[in-house]
């Protein structure tokens, strides 16, 4: 890529097609890099990025460029761009888009299209993207001019970030890239619109059932991460001396060690967390949609409780719940606004209680001093990790065991795929935070299955030498599926094994990775040390039995408090 050729590009006052005055948008909204691959309908943007200061990632497939881009904007908090080309390009990229509209997820993907005069004849790689994007972003844009650009691509960053951050798509015909059109002046960018602000008396209505209620807690989800509030959280909670369960997507809002924190709720929260929801009498949701993987059965959830519900969005309050107070506000506000009136209150019989409900229904980590053991791999890899290290996970029991057993310390540390589940999300996602942040390291935790959908992106991983730490929790198996047919189908085990064993470290050295395969090491914890240690690309290989099993587990549909503790 020529890095030093700004200066082709056309100034205020000359002519400039949509092409270049795209790329010139993008570095005015702070744009560094965009993931992508290049196709026939968006050749012109490409010839202009080469053209540009903007650091193009070459991805394998388009669905690994949208979860590049994920992992930038998870790591940074800021919209990334992913590109990809007309037709079978487009239809690519949306399950990245899908994914980050169900876990907010600022993401601008921005695709090329067959020329205006061709658009509804069933042109070659011609697909109604607008139509395809529409459900599963926040807005979306058909470009008809080169001049549209200056005020779409503007509005598109706008869209992404404002209230709850989310996707958008931007669709260009290939006429619309190479028309030319004379540019006096980019567009000033606008701030954001103000986020919604709560009542003074909806705070002081707040405060008020806080304090009435004996035992309350408070469930956090990724709002508060999402909205830059982790600090004035932290603070609340103490100053108010509230227990905290965790979302999911909330991992990270309180240090792994905080006398506070609870752990996750749910499906597979820890019995004790469940259980505390349970007896609780106010629950104060913060950030959280009430998605059915945390509160169980919605007609059992926390059934002796009357709920709070803080959320920007306002087509969440009251679609799953019914709140006896909702506020429709940027929870960062809302927070700020309660520590100027909150008041401590302790309420010991209530964290005695809790205490007693930790202490006497643990999450039981079996096996978790033996490497070849779920917990036990990645209670060791949380030791040889950096401090600062990122995480990011693919979706399985694998999954799970490391939101329940990795120690999180802060927000944005964790980056999983929740509402949608996306199997191959880890890898490229691992690869996006890397480009965000490479100053830390980037621990991928995956399973077999998972990994074998995007694994194409190991080749991106070892082109850019960036420090991926790639933890294979290999099994053989499609883990989680087959512990569903175990307990939920009378064990009828099907299309869950795999009966060609992939040799996933060769795999890796033929795209450029070193594979470390402990099932072969004759000191398996040394090599994992020195692995870790190294910077740079690196596949660990762990094997584990197939026999293993993610618990407590609550079965789909079931309520929370009927946790299945062990198999049978």
């Amino acid at each position: 890529m020529n890095t030093t050729a700004t200066s082709q590009q056309p100034k205020p006052d000359h002519q400039i097609n949509g092409a270049f005055l795209l790329v010139r948008l993008l570095q005015q909204q702070g744009i560094t890099h965009v993931a992508g691959m290049p196709g026939g309908a968006n050749l012109p943007i490409y010839d202009a990025l080469s053209q540009s200061d903007i650091k193009h990632v070459q991805a394998r497939h388009e669905q690994g460029a949208g979860f590049f881009a994920q992992g930038m904007a998870r790591a940074s908090g800021k919209p990334q761009v992913c590109l990809a080309s007309s037709g079978p390009g487009a239809s690519n990229l949306v399950t990245a888009v899908a994914d980050a509209h169900l876990d907010s997820i600022p993401l601008i993907a921005i695709t090329g299209q067959v020329p205006s005069a061709m658009i509804g004849t069933d042109a070659f790689q011609e697909l109604d993207t607008f139509a395809l994007m529409k459900p599963i972003t926040k807005h979306n844009w058909l470009v008809r001019s080169a001049a549209e650009l200056l005020e779409v691509i503007p509005q598109a960053f706008r869209a992404a970030t404002e209230g709850r951050p989310g996707p958008v798509s931007i669709d260009i015909p290939k006429d619309v890239q190479t028309e030319t059109i004379t540019l006096s002046e980019l567009p000033v960018i606008s701030k954001p619109a103000t986020s919604p602000i709560a009542r003074d008396d909806q705070i002081t209505e707040l405060l008020q059932r806080i304090h009435q209620s004996h035992k309350p807690v408070i469930m956090a989800g990724g709002g508060i991460v999402y909205g830059d509030a982790t600090e004035v959280f932290r603070q609340f909670v103490e100053s108010m001396q509230i227990p905290v369960v965790q979302t999911f997507m909330g991992l990270g809002v309180l240090p792994n060690d905080h006398p506070l924190r609870m752990g996750m709720l749910g499906m597979h929260g820890a019995p004790y967390t469940n259980m505390i929801m349970e007896e609780c009498d106010l629950v104060i949701g913060m950030g959280v949609r009430f998605d059915d993987r945390a509160t169980g059965k919605l007609a059992e959830f926390c059934p002796q409780a009357d709920i709070i519900h803080i959320e920007i969005d306002a087509r969440e309050i009251r679609k799953l719940v019914r709140p006896v107070l909702s506020i429709h506000a940027d929870i960062k506000h809302v927070l700020m606004a309660a520590m100027k009136h909150a008041k401590e209150d302790t309420r010991p019989l209530w964290h005695q209680r809790v205490n007693q409900l930790r202490d006497h229904h643990p999450l039981i980590m079996e096996g978790a001093d033996e490497l070849f053991r779920p917990y036990g791999a990645i209670r060791q890899v949380a030791r040889y990790a950096e401090e600062t290290a990122n995480i990011t996970t693919d979706v399985g029991q694998h999954q799970m065991w490391v939101a329940q057993a990795y120690p999180f310390e802060r927000p944005r540390q964790w980056c999983s795929s929740g509402g949608l589940g996306t199997m191959g999300f880890g890898l490229p996602a691992a690869i996006g935070m890397a480009l965000a942040q490479p100053e830390r390291m980037v621990v991928c935790f995956t399973g077999d299955g998972s990994l074998m959908i995007n694994i194409q992106e190991l080749a991106t991983a070892a082109e850019l030498n960036l420090n991926i730490k790639i933890i294979l929790m290999n099994n053989g198996h499609l883990g989680l599926v087959r512990q569903q047919q175990a307990l939920f189908y009378d064990r009828n085990l099907t299309a869950v094994e795999f009966q060609a064993k992939m040799d996933f470290c060769r795999v890796a050295e033929g795209m450029g990775i070193e594979g470390i395969d402990l099932a072969l090491s004759n000191e398996p914890l040394r090599d994992l040390k020195n692995a870790m240690q190294q910077t740079g690309p690196r596949l660990i290989n762990i094997p584990i039995s197939e026999t293993e099993m993610v618990f407590p587990m609550v079965a789909p549909g079931g309520a929370n408090r009927d946790m299945i503790h062990r198999e049978g």
